[in-house]
């Protein structure tokens, strides 16, 4: 995690993290996560919620929206961005993304707009190229090889 927030941003994170929490059970759903209008259109909500979700109870608490968000404040470093990103498509947290991860997540955000057929040989090829020590799948340092150098990162921020 970030160091330590100012209470004044805990206390902001605290008001925001009420007010999604639509049901006072003191965790974040799904459904109370996609009123956050930053999410309502993105369609890996499911995966950030994952991540988020260190217990993996399927739910957001407290500490863990604290967490989870301050990757994203000015407070978060590219490492911490960098290995978000990454664990996007880590969906089975071994610590690398195999071609089947690679696949879902991208059909999970391209959807049918692109054929099944098509995504395949995209995803054949990233990971051709990705893949420096020929094994099949994409460490997070190949990872960071790739996307490092992009800045992607910097669009990563939002105001917490």
């Amino acid at each position: 995690m970030c160091t330590h927030p100012p209470a004044d941003e805990v206390r902001r994170l605290d008001k925001r993290f009420k007010k999604l929490d639509l049901d006072d059970s003191g965790e974040l759903s799904v459904d109370e996560f996609m009123s956050l209008p930053e999410l309502q259109q993105n369609p890996l909500v499911q995966r950030v919620i994952d991540i988020f979700d260190k217990d993996g109870n399927g739910e957001v608490d407290f500490n863990e929206f604290i967490e989870g968000v301050l990757q994203f404040s000015v407070r978060g470093t590219k490492e911490q961005r960098l290995r978000f990103a990454f664990r996007i498509y880590d969906m089975d947290n071994d610590g690398f993304i195999s071609n089947g991860e690679l696949f879902q997540v991208l059909k999970t955000m391209v959807g049918t707009n692109v054929e099944d057929v098509q995504l395949q040989q995209i995803v054949d090829k990233t990971i051709v190229s990705a893949d420096t020590d020929g094994d099949g799948r994409v460490s997070y340092q190949e990872f960071c090889a790739v996307v490092g150098g992009l800045d992607f990162h910097k669009n990563m921020i939002v105001d917490v």
